[in-house]
């Protein structure tokens, strides 16, 4: 097969993969995994997984490292120090040294499980591991990432995101021959050691110096050829230095981190990350034989139940032990038992180094492959899970209702704050200015007991569930107002609004409109977007600048409010625009009427482009005068009508103007 059908073939198969994921809303990951195994040579056997292509898919680790570096930093380091080190350094830990020992334990038995302790401390690294990509993505669709337990998720995902820089040192070291062991070993220690030194020392402000010098070009293609070359530069650097391609791109992660540049990369770099990162998740899927999880099934469901149980009891008693219920123990268990991407990475580095025989590689990965199915079920039913196994837990969630209950039961005509962050509090100073009452919901219980202990009305609760938003008399209340950027937990708390409290009118904070007609259709009674209104303020501060008196410009922005932002709910979309995510969006299209044109001759009122899907927003005549939409004066050549509508109802119009 040559190189060009080979590569359709995987984009064919990624794309078909990830449309059916999504359709399931499973994360692309199983799309890719999916797709691997269908193609590769122990299913339909389209094509075999070559050289070149697994080299591809090892730039996808490359890059993928590259943003787990990016999104390294000390702040967030430190305001999750307790979670990342306590717990998350504790369950790598332990984790590593329960499946070592267990493996050892095997290895007396012979056959299959036979292994040196440097395979089962290598295998025990990979099983630590769990996914950050699956995991993640899901509690931020079920607006869980400021929860109890979604915070001891996230700790214990960075803290595994850190480990694997260590293991990828370690595992080509316990590779070696046994004579050669220990002084492979603290070889690769001591070139990491004087590698991250060097770099992270001296290479922060090279780094700074090197990006202003390329930004000051102000070439988009110069700034992403350069973040190329800094990226697999660093990563050859280090692959000549003995270690591994994924430990240098982390380290070139890390150095641009502490630039100002980093979020203009961290765009710049997604499209290569996910496409080439997939790439490489079908080639794990290649590698999975499915005849093996039929002939060996014994095998392959011991390495995935056992790894399972041991894991969840391992985190279940590190978090009882550092203070949490054992409800919120045993869901954050839930959330990370399943093997990761990041053992996927290990595993392939072992098989490179000879460190997994070939009749435990199968089954050890169809076991991972499993695992990950397997946990959007697992978070899915997590609840009624630890509401089954765990009766404390049930009286806990029935102890914080009492308490929002407690607290809320003289109150009235009050508005409910879901969210008490910078948004949240301000409302509340606001709201205490008028003498109008409120209650607030936050799930920080840091920020809670500070605010409760200043004297505002603000108790510990998950707004998207009922029975908090009840307990917080949600009857009774005269407004609800939902401040945190979260669309998933918004569409929540407006279908418990809606279902409990139809009369309650209900106010959404936004980041932009891109969801506006979604949370209007859950039940918003308005949604204010802050790009919006940040726009308004923008349009305000500039005309007074110019001279234009305050009450006129006082009167235009209020006007714009008005209209529900219905002026701005479009706007002009240029080449850079044209995203995936902004093609179907409402948009702004001028229409310059040339000589000929089946409209020149006609009034407005003729035209009925509102039938296509189109509004008129106003007229600029050939003369340079602006008329609004109900202006009677025929239309002329040299004419602009600026419309608004989706694409296609734009389309139509054009086509109407135009040719009749």
């Amino acid at each position: 097969m040559s190189s060009l059908a080979l590569t359709l073939l995987y984009l064919l198969a990624a794309v078909l993969g990830v449309v059916a994921c999504r359709s399931l809303r499973l994360p692309p990951m199983m799309g890719y995994l999916a797709a691997g195994i269908l193609i590769g040579p122990h299913a339909l056997a389209l094509t075999q997984n070559s050289e070149g292509v697994r080299h591809l898919g090892e730039f996808g680790v490359v890059f993928l490292m590259f943003t787990i570096g990016l999104e390294f930093n000390l702040p967030k380091l430190r305001a999750m120090r307790r979670h990342v080190f306590g717990l998350g350094l504790l369950q790598v830990l332990l984790s590593m040294l329960a499946f070592t020992a267990c493996l050892l334990l095997l290895a007396r038995l012979g056959g299959v499980w036979d292994m040196g302790w440097q395979t089962a401390l290598a295998l025990g690294g990979t099983l630590a591991m769990s996914s950050t990509a699956i995991v993640v993505k899901l509690m931020s669709e079920r607006g869980e990432l400021e929860s109890e337990h979604g915070r001891r998720v996230l700790g214990i995902l960075l803290f595994q995101d850190l480990a694997v820089v260590p293991l990828l040192v370690l595992i080509p070291a316990l590779g070696s021959s046994p004579d050669k062991l220990l002084l492979a070993l603290g070889l690769a220690l001591l070139k990491a050691m004087v590698l991250v030194s060097v770099l992270l020392v001296g290479g922060q402000g090279v780094m700074r110096w090197w990006l202003t010098l390329v930004a000051r070009r102000k070439s988009d293609e110069l700034f992403m050829l350069n973040l190329l070359l800094v990226t697999l530069g660093l990563a050859w650097m280090t692959e000549l230095a003995g270690l591994s391609l994924a430990l240098g791109a982390f380290i070139a992660g890390v150095l641009v981190s502490e630039t100002e540049f980093r979020h203009q990369v961290g765009t710049d770099i997604r499209p290569f990350h996910d496409v080439l990162l997939g790439l490489f998740f079908i080639t794990v899927g290649m590698m999975l034989d499915w005849h093996v999880m039929v002939e060996r099934w014994a095998l392959v469901l011991l390495l995935l139940a056992a790894p399972l149980l041991i894991k969840t009891a391992i985190i279940v008693a590190l978090a009882r032990g550092l203070g949490a219920t054992t409800g919120v123990s045993l869901r954050t268990a839930l959330y990370v038992a399943q093997a990761g991407e990041f053992g996927f990475v290990l595993l392939s580095l072992m098989q490179t180094h000879e460190l997994l025989a070939p009749a435990l590689m199968n089954p050890v990965l169809a076991a991972m492959v499993l695992s990950m199915l397997a946990t959007p079920f697992l978070i899915q039913y997590s609840n009624r899970i630890v509401m089954k196994l765990v009766a404390s837990d049930w009286l806990q969630q029935s102890l914080q209702v009492t308490s929002i209950a407690r607290q809320a039961i003289n109150t009235s005509g009050h508005v409910l704050i879901c969210g008490y962050g910078r948004c949240g509090q301000n409302l509340a100073r606001m709201l205490e200015r008028e003498g109008i009452p409120y209650m607030a919901l936050d799930l920080d219980p840091d920020r809670v007991r500070q605010a409760a202990a200043a004297g505002d009305s603000v108790v510990f609760g998950d707004a998207t569930r009922v029975q908090a938003l009840k307990a917080a008399g949600l009857g009774r209340a005269a407004a609800l107002a939902i401040t945190y950027l979260d669309t998933a937990a918004a569409l929540k708390v407006l279908a418990n609004a809606r279902a409990h409290a139809p009369q309650v009118p209900v106010v959404v904070r936004t980041e932009d409109d891109t969801h506006l007609e979604k949370l209007q259709a859950a039940g918003a009674t308005e949604v204010v977007p802050e790009a919006i209104e940040g726009s308004l303020m923008l349009a305000g501060h500039a005309l007074a600048l110019v001279g234009v008196p305050m009450r006129r410009v006082l009167r235009l922005v209020q006007g714009q409010r008005e209209q529900r932002y219905g002026l701005l709910r479009g706007y002009f979309h240029g080449a850079d625009d044209d995203t995936v995510s902004e093609r179907d969006q409402e948009r702004l299209y001028s229409i310059t009427l040339p000589p000929g044109a089946a409209a020149v001759g006609a009034s407005l009122a003729t035209l009925t482009l509102h039938a296509m899907g189109a509004r008129l927003i106003n007229v600029r005549r050939f003369s340079g005068r602006m008329s609004g939409p109900d202006d009677e004066a025929p239309l002329a050549e040299g004419d602009t009508l600026v419309l608004s509508g989706h694409p296609t109802a734009l389309s139509l119009a054009e086509e109407k103007l135009l040719r009749g």
